[in-house]
């Protein structure tokens, strides 16, 4: 079963075509395929930092100013 698409236009910076079409061609694909893998590793990538945001939100937190200070007194600083 194919997936379904979309038709969308896009404009891109000439020099940011010309890097998209070489690049398909150096992959044998198309330039759909390749923005779609690139947008799917983006949109991933954000996931992925949401799920880590989620997974944090019970960590104690420390301001910068605490921090400074805590190094200061530890002689670090």
């Amino acid at each position: 079963m194919a997936t379904k698409t979309k038709r969308s236009t896009i404009y891109l910076e000439s020099h940011i075509h010309k890097a998209l079409r070489l690049k398909a061609a150096e992959l044998d694909a198309s330039m759909s395929d390749v923005v779609n893998n690139a947008l799917r590793v983006i949109f991933d990538e954000d996931a992925q930092d949401l799920m880590d945001i989620k997974n944090r939100q019970g960590e104690k937190t420390v301001s910068f100013d605490d921090f400074v200070l805590e190094l200061k007194a530890s002689g670090q600083l």
